[in-house]
């Protein structure tokens, strides 16, 4: 996955924006006005992805290229390290992960809206 497949995937789902709020460097996608994804523009040798504490535990246990979130909350939060095999199916079912659970944190009005913008 190069950083215009990841951002296009990201950008596919349903009330995505993007921004660059720390920065011109660090690509920030939200959702909601919450990340939800994050990487740096110029390299994009790593991605911060929003993850289930337990998850990202055995996540990080099973492979390599998962380690705990740079400058994220280590429980919350996981870095994937690209261009190191990871599958792009697992890249797309992490990203899919880290938008699902920000998107259910979102209050209710936000979700219905969200729900009812996938049904157009």
């Amino acid at each position: 996955m190069n950083i215009e497949d990841f951002r296009d995937y990201c950008l596919l789902k349903a009330g995505v924006t993007e921004e660059t709020p720390f920065g011109p460097d660090t690509l920030v996608f939200k959702v909601g006005g919450k990340v939800f994804a994050l990487t740096d523009i110029e390299t994009f040798g790593s991605i911060n992805l929003k993850c289930d504490p337990e998850r990202a535990v055995e996540l990080r246990e099973q492979h390599e290229y998962v380690l705990p979130g740079w400058h994220m909350n280590k429980k919350h939060w996981n870095t994937v390290l690209m261009g190191t095999g990871a599958p792009v199916r697992q890249l797309q079912e992490l990203i899919d992960h880290s938008y699902d659970l920000v998107r259910a944190s979102l209050p209710k009005k936000q979700r219905e809206e969200l729900a009812a913008a996938e049904q157009e």
